[in-house]
């Protein structure tokens, strides 16, 4: 027999909630715009619940819904009807909209009812609301609390703590504070419609970040494409980007990603850091703010509890207790990243290719050296040459890459790996860190740039020697190296992003090629985490058979390139997909379907939306569709869009290169034409690589047709 006490806590499910967003503040309901108090539904301020239930009734009844859309960067509105008012017959003749939008500090909602009825319609219309101010950490693990009493001041509902109140209030109500409810009474004439407005408001000291300054740091561009999914995609994301936009209190002019509502609303090294590099080709600014915000936190000193080493850039920054940090006072930040520092590195290095004025990336050359310094004696403890992770606290992040999830690291028959844990990314991140600082080093003349190249060397030549494995339809790096050094053979889309930091050499790239683009990978509707040929596979796991989208575009990009047009071209037809299919706002991930097995992409339930690197994908999509690749310093733009132009023709307005508003014309032939850059800037185009065959690959069981035909690089 299980008792109450027995039955387990679950996450909350998201895949069917609406999401209004104004970083810190987000707003979950379901499709019908009802906040029922129950799962994820509510209001939120960074991690804290401020409102728990706000249901919409008139007369007594909830309206019955018919639609809901996402409106612009911070609003939704969410359409229903009264069928019990107005006049009799099978047409409704009250209809409700709701329009909710999200603020810094809260949202308001107006109610409009319209009437199309022969006679005045009278209601009365209540908001029902609650508050239990629930600490985000238990309502991720399912956890309930109790619902918080409301107090009348100033015409106003208040739910308060020390540290944070709620104030709700709504412009000729009713306020009545036990049942917490506003409450209107209407005529609504024939033909008329009648609004109503209700607010809710959060003052905190409570939160580790704030919302940030406008105007946006990035460009809007403008864009034109035969494949208009990929505008849509565009400019959903760029909407859902600006709503994800943050500060820390202390620094409001710099701006950093939000990773994702609700889970992972606040500063994530590694996500902020991915986002803002991903969003480049638009401007640098948000590059700068996520480089210096991580930059103040840089570790200082060695703490095994939160992770913290000197140089070490930071994981996750959250108010109160988090993994073995506890705070009760002030943000916490968690260190249990072994990837954030090298993408540190580069984000700062391709900042400054794109046009990060040269003041600023001098600034920060010191924790450029710090950086250094974590790679050079605290990311390598047993001294075999790669890049590790080990928990020591035991109450922090068992796996430390992006793939975080406990049983993420697996052999290729399903056995979950120990650590210390070597993953075969972060040794790219690493190598392409050590050209980069190089390179960086040079241009500001520092010394040190020769070291630096010694190691990326030292680092290939060691990664070639140990990660190779062979499976069953070729050779791919393995995913890690065990505590015993063994390679973790499983196949998984860590390996592409090794393509385009360096590490491999052509032929090696081919196989990586070869591998990301067959079928037990491309699942069709973008990259699978793991091979479905692999024993721990599973369509719906986290990080071992679904699908991400940032993923898949770290891969396309390495794949355009490096020349590999035709599985570049591929996987994006899988995005844009899925991107069709969840309407344009990409999730954080979904399911690892076969696309020929189901006709839409399956969701992952608990996956955030918005989220950041999402979102970001689709200008890393749009950037390797044109192929551009800046260096300022040099003074070149480089072109080589995918071959044979898969998405047809694009024209990109307003990209930036140097802070230059540049526009970027690809014909449905391939031919490319850059007009707006400054005049120290040349277009340079480079030279297709030359590649060895790929390794034939079998054709059945693949999902699309697309990119049929012979490779630009067979």
């Amino acid at each position: 027999m299980t008792t109450i006490s027995q039955v387990r806590q679950l996450q909350p499910l998201l895949h069917d909630l609406t999401a209004t967003v104004h970083a810190p503040v987000s707003a979950l309901s379901g499709h019908d715009g009802q906040i029922r108090g129950q799962g994820v539904q509510g209001v939120f301020y960074a991690d804290c619940r401020a409102l728990s239930e706000a249901v919409l009734r008139v007369d007594g009844d909830e309206p019955e819904p018919v639609m809901h859309s996402l409106e612009g960067v911070h609003a939704a509105r969410f359409v229903s009807l009264a069928r019990r008012l107005g006049n009799d017959g099978p047409d409704p003749t009250v209809r409700i909209d709701r329009l909710r939008e999200a603020a810094a500090d809260g949202l308001t909602e107006e109610i409009r009812v319209s009437s199309s009825a022969d006679d005045p319609v009278l209601a009365t219309v209540t908001v029902e609301l609650g508050c239990d101010l629930a600490p985000m950490d238990v309502v991720k693990h399912g956890g309930t609390t109790t619902p918080r009493p409301a107090r009348h001041a100033g015409g106003e509902l208040v739910w308060s703590t020390e540290a944070t109140s709620v104030h709700v209030g709504g412009e000729g109500a009713l306020v009545e504070p036990a049942p917490a409810s506003l409450t209107w009474t209407i005529e609504v004439p024939p033909g008329q419609t009648v609004t109503l407005r209700w607010r809710v408001r959060v003052v905190t000291t409570a939160a580790a970040v704030t919302a940030a300054h406008e105007p946006v740091e990035w460009s809007r561009p403008e864009l034109v494409a035969d494949d208009r999914r990929l505008v849509r995609l565009l400019r959903r994301s760029l909407d859902d980007l600006a709503a994800l936009r943050l500060a820390e209190p202390a620094a409001r002019a710099d701006t950093f990603l939000g990773g994702g509502v609700p889970w992972f609303l606040t500063l994530f090294g590694r996500d902020s850091i991915w986002a803002a590099r991903m969003l480049l080709p638009t401007g640098t600014g948000l590059a700068a703010g996520t480089l210096r915000t991580l930059a103040r936190r840089q570790g200082e000193r060695t703490d095994p509890a939160s992770g913290e080493a000197p140089g070490k850039i930071m994981h996750e920054l959250r108010y109160g207790g988090l993994f073995a940090v506890h705070a009760d006072a002030a943000p916490a930040v968690y260190y249990g990243t072994i990837d954030a520092t090298p993408l540190w590195i580069s984000l700062l290095h391709d900042a400054w290719r794109w046009g990060m004025p040269e003041a600023e990336v001098a600034a920060l050359l010191p924790n450029l050296r710090a950086a250094l310094g974590w790679l050079a004696e605290h990311a390598d403890p047993n001294g075999d040459g790669f890049i590790e992770y080990l928990d020591l606290s035991g109450r922090g992040l068992a796996n430390q890459g992006w793939k975080d999830s406990g049983d993420s690291v697996r052999f290729r028959d399903g056995r979950i790996a120990s650590g210390p844990i070597a993953l075969c990314e972060v040794q790219g991140y690493a190598y392409q860190a050590a050209v980069n600082a190089a390179a960086l080093l040079t241009a500001f003349g520092q010394p040190g740039a020769r070291r630096w190249l010694d190691y990326a060397d030292a680092m290939a030549l060691r990664f070639r020697e140990r990660f190779w494995v062979d499976g069953p339809d070729g050779r791919y790096p393995a995913l890690a190296l065990d505590r015993d050094g063994r390679p973790v053979d499983s196949l998984t889309s860590n390996i592409g992003h090794l393509l385009g930091t360096g590490l491999l050499n052509d032929a090696e790239s081919a196989e990586v090629a070869a591998a990301l683009g067959s079928p037990a990978m491309s699942s069709g509707f973008g990259l699978r985490t793991m091979s479905a040929g692999d024993g721990g596979f599973s369509p719906l796991s986290y990080h071992c058979g679904s699908v991400w989208p940032h993923d898949t575009a770290i891969a396309v990009a390495g794949l355009a390139r490096a020349g590999f047009g035709v599985e570049a071209a591929e996987l994006v037809e899988g995005v844009l997909a899925a991107a069709e299919g969840f309407g344009y706002r990409l999730p954080e991930l979904y399911g690892g379907d076969d696309r020929a097995k189901v006709g839409r992409p399956v969701p992952y339930p608990a996956a955030c939306h918005p989220q950041a690197w999402s979102a970001a994908a689709s200008v890393a999509i749009l950037q390797a569709a044109l192929g551009l690749e800046a260096d300022v310093p040099a003074g070149e733009l480089r072109v080589r869009p995918i071959a044979g132009a898969p998405l047809g023709a694009i024209r990109a307005g307003g990209l930036r290169v140097a802070g230059r508003p540049v526009e970027v014309a690809l014909d449905a032939d391939g031919r490319i034409d850059v007009t707006g850059l400054p005049d120290s800037i040349r277009v340079v185009e480079p030279a297709v690589a030359a590649h060895p065959p790929i390794p034939s690959q079998p054709t059945a069981g693949r999902s699309t047709a697309i990119g049929t035909g012979s490779p630009s690089h067979r």
